[in-house]
């Protein structure tokens, strides 16, 4: 079942009343889970551009369309290689700034599953 987002706040985020104090991932299930961002800070540094290897952790087969919340200002972003990652997949990726990201997540149904990033 798909969980519900609350709201953010710079460093969290509620997801059906739980508060989450770091980034998040949700799975096609509804299981939250904390984002594995040392996939991407490893090679780049940062955890603001998301790695091929992030990529393929975070997609699932199956999955239709992933929802990206890319921090409060909107500073994460797809690396070339992820970004051709989910179109070989044929997996829509969106990506908005967290607040509208949680909106985006809420109003959609299908075969969905999200990344937030919770700072910056």
């Amino acid at each position: 079942m798909k969980p519900k987002i609350d709201s953010t706040s710079f460093g969290s985020i509620t997801v059906d009343g739980k508060t989450y104090e770091y980034d998040i991932l949700i799975r096609l299930n509804g299981q939250v889970e904390k984002r594995e961002k040392q996939l991407s800070k490893g090679l780049y540094g940062t955890s603001h551009k998301v790695s091929l290897e992030e990529a393929k952790y975070i997609y699932e087969e199956g999955t239709e369309k992933l929802i990206i919340g890319t921090g409060q200002t909107g500073y994460v972003e797809l690396s070339e290689e992820a970004d051709e990652f989910f179109r070989k997949k044929n997996c829509g990726v969106e990506l908005f700034p967290t607040p509208w990201a949680i909106e985006r997540w809420n109003e959609l149904e299908g075969r969905i599953a999200a990344m937030f990033h919770v700072t910056c």
